[in-house]
């Protein structure tokens, strides 16, 4: 899928989960992209897991298993994991919206006042295991210009 068809497809699924939840569509888009490689990863396309959250015991439905890499001490390394898995794009992008919003974990999150702020946020609590995860989404914000999606008109 092309780049601006990815974004169109889940931009107004990041939209309406902004307005229930908070997380910045650009950072859901940012993520997205980030964490599915356009909507074409293996767990993406097996289980419709555009961001990459594990399924843990509290999870009650479907899940795939799948290697993931990890960073431990600085250094890549290949483990086996359980992934949650969707019917679809939007139930995805639903669920991270309220794993987010619905987690101890993340709760700084919430006094973040700009996507970069967001984003750096989400790094420091330790969303991912890549020590520039927070750059790379930023970056990518940046390059696809996915603030614009921030703006959410009625």
């Amino acid at each position: 899928m092309a780049p601006n068809d990815f974004i169109a497809k889940i931009a107004p699924a990041a939209q309406a989960s902004f307005a229930s939840t908070g997380v910045f569509p650009s950072v859901t888009i940012a993520q997205a992209i980030f964490e599915s490689g356009w909507g074409s990863s293996e767990l993406t396309v097996k289980a419709n897991n555009l961001f990459g959250i594990k399924a843990d015991s509290s999870w009650t439905r479907a899940t795939l298993s799948l290697p993931t890499k990890e960073f431990v001490n600085g250094v890549e390394v290949t483990v086996p994991a359980n992934w949650r898995a969707y019917l679809d794009w939007e139930a995805s992008i639903v669920d991270h919206g309220n794993f987010l919003h619905d987690n101890d974990r993340y709760s700084g999150l919430w006094a973040m006042t700009t996507p970069q702020e967001f984003c750096q946020g989400l790094q420091d609590a330790g969303y991912s295991t890549n020590p520039n995860y927070a750059q790379m989404l930023i970056n990518e914000m940046a390059a696809r210009n996915l603030t614009q999606y921030d703006t959410v008109t009625s």
